[in-house]
């Protein structure tokens, strides 16, 4: 199949990435991504919030700023109130309301399923641009945001989730990224992407792959919802991070060390979840310093980019 090319297109079909990047001149490029899901919450209002957040942190994984946004909209109007997808719409306005976006437009369908979701546009300099790749040997690796939404969200659907766990958790998913992504523009970053479906593991392969090198992750370091743990000893695994597994089964090797329970965390597929930010070594302890202490209290240091690791993933 052949695709239209462009000259300026930065990034693009060519590298699976966040998002695409369009020079529009010698400073300024286009970052435009899309995405949208079926509900993970019961709550309409938080659904629209969760849903835009998960969107707009395809442009801050980019390392650019979201700048307008246009609502993706499926819709069983036969068999929901019109209200409820009001309410939608008002969660999603209100987190591009916090990111600085403007909604400029949208489309709706009727649909069987319920489904919201963006098409986003954000700005970058094309030299600024971050991806995937682009890992250099020993740099450190930081991740935002702690891991398990997907074991926690199947969790609440099996009915074991208490109240609190579900506000905690919904509050996480809805919190933007748009925080660390600031705070990483004033140091030495080579990478960055953000962790959604393919869990902790699969956005690492994919930043491993074609390359000459490995990351060895510390099981230790990996921040994780509490109660994750829990349910992940009860069965409560979505089918998701099983075919996480199988995929990226070959590419993986655990310490004897590492339990089946913290495995599953690392292949957990996650809605809306932190940037995976690969930062120079001498840069490293600066910046999750400063995510800390400017309110990103679960940055942490969780491994480091392995010279001549032939493109595994090492957890110890």
């Amino acid at each position: 199949m052949a695709f239209p090319t462009d000259e300026n297109v930065i990034v693009g079909l060519d590298r699976a990435d966040d998002a695409g990047v369009y020079r529009v001149n010698d400073d300024l490029a286009l970052i435009q991504t899309v995405d949208f899901f079926t509900p993970i919450v019961d709550d309409p209002y938080w659904f629209g919030q969760i849903a835009a957040a998960n969107a707009l942190s395809d442009v801050y994984a980019m390392g650019g700023i979201p700048k307008t946004a246009m609502n993706l909209v499926g819709f069983p109007i036969g068999e929901m109130d019109i209200s409820i997808l009001r309410e939608i719409i008002e969660g999603g306005i209100e987190k591009m309301k916090e990111a600085g976006v403007v909604l400029v437009g949208g489309h709706s369908v009727e649909d069987a399923e319920l489904k919201y979701g963006l098409s986003v546009t954000g700005f970058i300099h094309p030299d600024r641009v971050l991806t995937k790749k682009n890992l250099k040997d020993g740099d450190h690796l930081i991740l935002t945001k702690p891991l398990g939404t997907g074991i926690v969200n199947t969790a609440i659907k099996g009915g074991i989730a208490s109240p609190k766990v579900i506000e905690r958790v919904t509050h996480l998913m809805a919190r933007l990224n748009r925080k660390p992504a600031e705070i990483m523009s004033r140091y030495e970053v080579h990478a960055c992407t953000d962790i959604t479906g393919f869990g902790l593991i699969g956005h690492l392969a994919e930043m491993v792959l074609d390359s000459v090198n490995g990351i060895r992750l510390q099981s230790e370091k990996i921040p994780i919802i509490p109660e994750a743990q829990e349910y992940a000893q009860m069965g409560f695994i979505p089918a998701g991070a099983y075919r996480n597994r199988e995929f990226r089964a070959s590419m993986t090797e655990f310490a004897p060390s590492v339990d089946r329970f913290l495995q599953d965390l690392l292949f957990d597929p996650q809605t809306s979840g932190g940037l995976l930010i690969c930062v120079s070594k001498k840069d490293s302890r600066a910046l999750e310093k400063e995510l800390k202490t400017d309110g990103v209290q679960d940055a942490v240091i969780i491994g480091e980019v392995v010279k001549n690791g032939g493109e595994k993933i090492f957890v110890q």
